[in-house]
């Protein structure tokens, strides 16, 4: 694993929330897929093959946008977390008299090989990840040269309404720290991506009580911090969270609903032919010089 991971997301945490996570796709997640989804008419070139990484978590309406703009392109789809997988299977099998299901090739399932892909769609998936430079050069085995990675995640600004209520009550960090877009281009350079484009916009949720407010946070999973409160809190401290929230994140610009802010950053970027340096006395392999040779020949 990389010695380098974000400061403040603790590893157990995050492995028990890959397990624990509630097998459905959160309207967020499936709007920002839908929005992701939107910048696919920017990639001129379309996939002959596709891996959808955490498929369910990522968004299953946004799966069927995917597969309607690509008919033609071969499907991969892997579930990190295995208690997912039949209710994603469930999901996208087409019933017995629909045409398609005889027609249409279905998806493959698992982990996609070295190489084997050319495109990766990972939505809202890489902030929750302990390890996330590991994750990056994951998905960068998995594409083929010339494949791109489409991917989306939370970012630095989400919640700050949050923060800033724990902050001023003198409680615990609300939530682990987001990784901002810039450092996002950085890694992806770092694992052999060329030419990362990342971009962001904020989009402002509302909710009627407070109690539906905390359950939509569970169930995106917002707080791996190592320094958050710890699971068992009585009820004295639940009906105070409660009224904090109803008195500090009431909008009245929302007719009084409470409002929280998520930073959402999109990214892309693409895996070029290897780069082979030359010493005085050099080893290339054939594969890698049959890569360099066809790159070249597209260049001139």
């Amino acid at each position: 694993m990389s010695s380098e991971r974000p400061p403040t997301i603790d590893p157990l945490a995050a492995a028990r929330w890959q397990v624990a996570a509630p097998a459905l796709s959160p309207w967020l997640h499936e709007e920002v897929a839908r929005r992701m989804e939107d910048r696919l008419q920017w990639i001129r070139q379309a996939p002959a093959s596709w891996c959808h990484w955490d498929a369910l978590r990522g968004g299953l309406q946004a799966h069927a946008l995917v597969s309607a703009r690509y008919p033609e392109a071969r499907c991969q789809v892997f579930e990190s977390a295995a208690h997912c997988e039949p209710v994603v299977r469930q999901a996208l099998a087409k019933p017995w008299w629909s045409l398609s299901r005889w027609s249409a090739a279905s998806p493959q399932w698992g982990l996609p090989a070295d190489a084997s892909v050319q495109m990766l769609w990972a939505n809202m998936a890489l902030h929750t990840a302990a390890d996330p430079q590991a994750l990056i050069a994951q998905w960068h085995r998995a594409l083929a040269v010339d494949g791109y990675l489409m991917f989306s995640c939370l970012g630095p600004d989400t919640l700050r309404e949050l923060h800033g209520v724990y902050a001023a009550l003198g409680w615990p960090p609300a939530g682990h720290a987001f990784t901002d877009m810039h450092d996002w281009g950085d890694m992806l350079v770092h694992a052999g991506f060329a030419e990362p484009v990342m971009d962001m916009e904020r989009i402002t949720l509302t909710f009627a009580t407070p109690e539906r407010l905390v359950q939509e946070l569970r169930e995106l999973g917002c707080n791996l911090h190592p320094d958050r409160f710890p699971s068992l809190r009585g009820r004295r401290w639940r009906d105070k969270l409660y009224t904090v929230l109803t008195e500090r994140l009431a909008d009245p610009q929302q007719g009084g609903q409470l409002a929280l802010t998520f930073e959402i950053i999109y990214g892309h970027a693409f895996k070029p032919a290897p780069r082979v340096r030359m010493d005085s006395s050099s080893t290339v392999s054939l594969q890698d010089m049959r890569l360099m040779l066809r790159k070249g020949g597209k260049e001139n």
